[in-house]
């Protein structure tokens, strides 16, 4: 995604020494997954460090994963996106219910890649009209990005159950099932996960060596300063936002393919958990510092801790508790490096 700025040859400052030290986040947080799996594959040697364990903890992750690449460069910019869970459940719905209205007896269940095609192309449409519906008000409206994306919560959620009147649509084309769902490519590896990975490498791609990645640091650290810089904060925002809304298009597309139904009640916290492992992977809630692998270790952590638990025994109960602590170290952490960034 290419960004021009309103002058293109204004200089934007080095990153800070703040910026850096996202790297040390990550490598402290990277240590902490590590040690986590460790724990669970000492506690449980027959069952944790498996390949099978492995490739699900892999598909479980990957839908959360594409909703947080997109939370990390809203983050960055200080703001806080807090819509994605609904907005991949209205994506989802409007992508099934065209593909079972354009399909004979409206039963979309033997449809070809054609329609298909068209299923995932509303589904993107239908996230990045709620990310550009956000980015508008944020950013020309002005409006504080919690309130604007927690009114597109509810009414993201809220047009999804009178679409399909509170119902689940399961008539979900086999071929994509097959797929994207469950399939396998190079050797093995689900395309899920794939799809993922390659988001992901999209995201760090242009989040770290773009000019677009620059001035998303910059617009965080100071949107005055970026303004002031000849950086177009208005139009830069609003394009974060919409690049949001369309990654959580395209997660509503693989959560469908995987659960073969919209899954209307079974997002109420992935807002939450995008949030969650965005912070725990060192991205400042205060805005400009972050990084995609900090994000990708940051959310793999709730995951893992889940499957231990599941895995070794512990009542589930425990898991948001634990990921609480870990989500709080976070954030403290993150406040010591500011007051120490602040004294130099």
């Amino acid at each position: 995604m290419a960004v021009s700025a309103d002058n293109d040859s204004a200089e934007l400052p080095a990153p800070t020494r703040w910026q850096r030290l996202a790297g040390a986040s990550t490598l402290w947080i990277g240590i902490v997954l590590l040690v986590l799996y460790v724990v669970f594959g000492i506690l449980r040697p027959d069952a944790f460090p498996t390949r099978f364990t492995l490739q699900t903890l892999l598909i479980e992750t990957s839908v959360l994963l594409v909703l947080s690449v997109g939370m990390t460069f809203v983050i960055i910019t200080a703001g806080i996106d807090l819509s994605v869970g609904m907005v991949l459940i209205f994506s989802g719905v409007v992508a099934a219910k065209t593909m079972e209205r354009l399909s004979p007896g409206g039963d979309a269940t033997h449809a070809g890649w054609g329609l298909i095609a068209i299923g995932l192309l509303i589904s993107l449409a239908g996230g990045a009209l709620w990310g550009l519906i956000n980015g508008f008000l944020v950013a020309k409206a002005k409006i504080p990005p919690l309130i604007v994306t927690l009114g597109s919560f509810g009414a993201a959620l809220g047009a999804a159950q009178l679409i399909t009147g509170g119902v689940d649509t399961r008539t979900v084309p086999e071929k994509l099932r097959n797929s994207l769902g469950f399939g396998t490519l190079l050797g093995g590896v689900p395309i899920l996960v794939l799809v993922a990975a390659a988001v992901t490498l999209l995201g760090a791609w242009l989040l770290h060596t773009t000019r677009f990645g620059r001035y998303t640091y910059a617009i965080g650290s100071s949107a005055e300063a970026a303004r002031r810089a000849g950086i177009g904060v208005t139009r830069h925002l609003i394009l974060v936002y919409l690049m949001a809304g369309l990654l959580s298009g395209l997660a509503g597309f693989m959560n469908l393919a995987y659960f073969g139904t919209t899954t209307i009640a079974g997002h109420t916290t992935d807002n939450l958990d995008a949030i969650a492992g965005v912070v725990i992977g060192g991205t400042s809630l205060f805005g400009g510092a972050g990084s995609v692998l900090g994000t990708v270790i940051g959310v793999f952590i709730p995951s893992v801790l889940r499957k231990g638990f599941v895995i070794v025994g512990v009542p589930v109960f425990w898991q948001p508790i634990a990921v609480s602590v870990v989500l709080v170290a976070a954030v403290w952490f993150d406040q010591i490096r500011r007051r120490s960034r602040d004294r130099k």
